[in-house]
């Protein structure tokens, strides 16, 4: 068994597509409409035929409620690995994303925390060596 698609609450499909995409660098797999919804899955351009990211609407109660009280107890709703913290870090901060957390070292990983603009923070890791 392995884990195909995650879901990301998000408030506007739209602005989640343009974030993860263009400015994240995720690939969009699939943009298919889904009654007044759409399904949008993305890939890490790395792995096109790996996870995929599920821009999920938080249009049901429970889904707005859980991604509301994540948020605002700081608590990222998911985590990306990427292969050097800082020179992302950089790379997101100089495209105007907004950190709660600058990178930190937490003892095997250094952790990074970012406002995703669509109700999420999200958290990207780097194992250390």
């Amino acid at each position: 068994m392995k884990v195909i698609v995650t879901s990301i609450f998000v408030e506007d499909q739209d602005k989640a597509l343009k974030f993860y995409s263009e400015t994240l660098g995720f690939i969009k797999k699939h943009d298919v409409p889904v009654g007044e919804y759409r399904w949008i899955a993305l890939v890490s351009p790395e792995d096109q035929e790996g996870t995929e990211i599920l821009l999920e609407p938080n249009n049901h109660p429970a889904a707005k409620e859980y991604q509301k009280r994540l948020f605002a107890d700081g608590i990222p709703a998911t985590m990306f690995g990427v292969e050097d913290i800082h020179k992302e870090y950089e790379r997101l901060k100089n495209l105007g994303v907004k950190f709660k957390m600058e990178p930190t070292d937490a003892g095997q990983v250094t952790i990074a925390v970012f406002d995703d603009t669509c109700g999420n923070y999200i958290q990207i890791a780097q194992k250390n060596k």
